[in-house]
């Protein structure tokens, strides 16, 4: 599948990567620019170097949906070690407190509901957040407590897989910012037995399913199976309304459409598509598309 790297080329799509442990989303970026000789591409969230599962990419047009995918749901299977807290959440990190209790699995499932819902959450000290215009975690490496306000993040669902005493097994479904190594700390801390996340997958990220997904040692042996998405894959269930030539035409030039047919949309959000190609997405106002974000695809 990797193309020359003598000139790069205008790629527009995504292909849902199953990130492997031990890369960082950055590096398997960059990985799949070389496979596919692409001038531009990016991922739609970062996912830990300990953790695998879904990391999609996004290439030249596709970057500009990127907050579409971003804005959804993600879905997690991971496991919570009891007795001890890291530095870090995970066990990438150092021990910096220990416990010798271990939670039964009723006092688990009995704190659960704690987490769910709109609940304020601290993120990990090793964090991507700026401060001041620093990343957390550069603070963090050179010996700084980072100081971290609680945010409102959304859980949707937290379920208990299997549990023994040193540790259990958790399925989530959260919103854009929760941090998974913040719940095992948190929970961690309720139970009184401390905690921290040993394995981590991702199975969902807004549209695009752990089934969409392809490894990386399949991408580099060149399998034969059709990878790259459509750009608009990024909009998942987003409404499309289908438009003529002339009304793409002015999408294009950034003015607005009156959306015409039983089933246009009055208010929200919606891409137009001509020819099978995506034009624009924004608001719907009144009847009328604004394009927020026009895609420069040939149609």
């Amino acid at each position: 599948m990797s193309a020359p790297r003598s000139t790069r080329q205008d790629v527009d799509g995504w292909v849902v990567l199953d990130k492997p442990v031990g890369m960082t989303s950055t590096h398997a970026v960059s990985r799949l620019k070389r496979i596919f000789n692409a001038k531009k591409a990016g991922h739609a969230g970062t996912l830990d170097p300990l953790a695998s599962g879904i990391l999609p990419i996004a290439f030249g047009e596709a970057t500009k949906t990127v907050p579409f995918v971003q804005d959804g749901e993600k879905a997690y299977r991971f496991t919570v070690r009891f007795g001890a807290e890291t530095d870090t959440d995970d066990s990438d990190g150092s021990i910096v407190a220990q416990s010798e209790l271990r939670p039964a699995p009723a006092d688990i499932l009995a704190l659960l509901p704690n987490f769910i819902g709109v609940i304020e959450q601290t993120p990990p000290s090793f964090s991507a957040i700026k401060i001041n215009g620093e990343r957390a975690y550069d603070l963090a490496r050179d010996g700084e407590t980072p100081q971290l306000a609680a945010r409102p993040v959304t859980i949707h669902a937290l379920d208990l897989i299997s549990a023994s005493p040193d540790e259990a097994v958790f399925e989530a479904r959260c919103g854009k910012g929760t941090y998974v190594r913040a719940i095992a700390r948190d929970l961690g801390r309720l139970l009184g037995c401390l905690g921290h996340v040993t394995t981590l997958r991702r199975t969902r990220v807004g549209p695009f399913l752990e089934a969409d997904s392809i490894r990386m040692s399949d991408l580099e042996e060149g399998g034969s199976a059709p990878v790259m998405r459509r750009v608009e894959a990024g909009l998942g269930e987003l409404h499309r309304v289908i438009v003529d030539r002339d009304a793409a035409a002015r999408l294009r030039r950034g003015q607005s459409i009156l959306l015409r047919g039983a089933d246009a949309p009055m208010d929200g959000s919606a891409y137009a598509a001509c020819g099978g190609v995506v034009i624009a997405v924004g608001a719907v106002e009144k009847g009328e598309l604004v394009p927020g974000r026009v895609f420069n695809l040939p149609f």
